[in-house]
């Protein structure tokens, strides 16, 4: 191993988070991932799964037990864990989890976190504060939101929002020039730093039907992308666009592209979902650190019930610890 191991903060105690992670250390020689360590509390795991568990008290240990027994670093007591049925001190757990895996990343003890599921209604009843975990993540890194991007990857296709969680009525007013160009380049640079792509191509979406046809439909892509286009390649970067959404997500197209660049979330999202549902992750651009998470919510109506596919952490995991190995050799 020529990387620390990858710091993985279990979410929500009473989601799915703990289930997919044991899943993933049951399959981690097959997939051939980079070992990892739990954070969170060691009862949300051994509720859901019978299988070898080790508290380990940092990175180091959990290396040395990482072939024999999942290691879990034990942050904060969650109390009784119901599966399915989340509590504010379960809340308390996924934050304090999240809290100490970036500490980890940033001190360079963990090669990478990966993110388990939360669910916000919990963490704001608790007084929460960012729109979610990869916002807390970039502040507590002392990066602005503004430069960072959300990347959602799977297999075949990238997408990478430009707008994130807001209502669909606001995207217009949200659109700017100067926003576009900041995703683009965040998204070029992680491009060539997380996947290694020396000249990555990228691909934006219109924002109306058609790409606006001229104008007739729509004028942000005359008013808006247009000029950060044309910004973008004056800068150097391979940019194409805006494409007609419903065009630009077929094989043929698909190749034409390292990364799309989507207007807002659900042009970004559901692609990807629906090429990539069981393996999709989200991976945050611009960090000084590489984090990853997998691309599902706590699903709490099947926690405890066996029924959680893994692929998704599987992919994360993967992924973060392809990211670091990049990111160690090129340092």
């Amino acid at each position: 191993m020529s990387v620390a191991p990858i710091a993985v903060s279990i979410g929500d105690p009473a989601g799915i988070g703990p289930e997919v992670l044991a899943k993933a250390w049951v399959r981690r020689a097959q997939n051939r991932l980079t070992p990892f360590f739990a954070i969170g509390d060691l009862r949300s795991i051994s509720t859901v799964w019978k299988g070898p568990l080790r508290k380990v008290d940092g990175p180091a240990e959990a290396v040395a037990c990482f072939g024999e027994a999942l290691p879990i670093m034990e942050v904060e007591d969650a109390g009784a864990i119901v599966p399915g049925q989340p509590n504010m001190p379960g809340a308390r757990c996924a934050i304090a989890s999240l809290e100490i895996a970036v500490g980890l990343a940033r001190e360079g003890a963990a090669s990478a976190i990966v993110t388990g599921p939360v669910s916000k209604a919990e963490l704001y009843a608790i007084g929460f504060t960012h729109a979610g975990q990869t916002e807390f993540v970039a502040e507590r890194c002392g990066v602005a939101p503004g430069n960072v991007a959300m990347m959602l990857a799977g297999p075949t296709l990238r997408t990478v929002c430009i707008t994130t969680h807001v209502p669909l009525a606001r995207v217009s007013e949200l659109l700017s020039v100067e926003l576009v160009v900041s995703r683009a380049r965040v998204t070029a640079r992680g491009l060539q730093r997380d996947f290694g792509i020396a000249d990555p191509r990228i691909a934006i979406a219109g924002f109306n039907p058609h790409a606006g046809e001229g104008g007739s439909l729509g004028r942000e892509e005359i008013e808006i992308l247009l000029p950060a286009i044309e910004q973008l390649r004056d800068e150097g970067i391979d940019i194409v666009g805006p494409l007609a959404a419903d065009t630009m997500f077929h094989p043929r197209a698909r190749a034409r592209y390292d990364a799309a660049l989507c207007t807002y979330h659900d042009q970004a999202l559901i692609p990807l979902k629906t090429l990539h549902f069981d393996e999709g992750v989200n991976m945050t651009l611009g960090l000084p650190i590489v984090r990853v998470a997998p691309d599902h919510g706590t699903a709490f109506e099947i926690a405890g019930k066996g029924l959680s596919e893994p692929g998704a952490t599987i992919a994360a995991i993967r992924m973060a610890g392809e990211a670091a190995e990049r990111r160690a050799a090129a340092s």
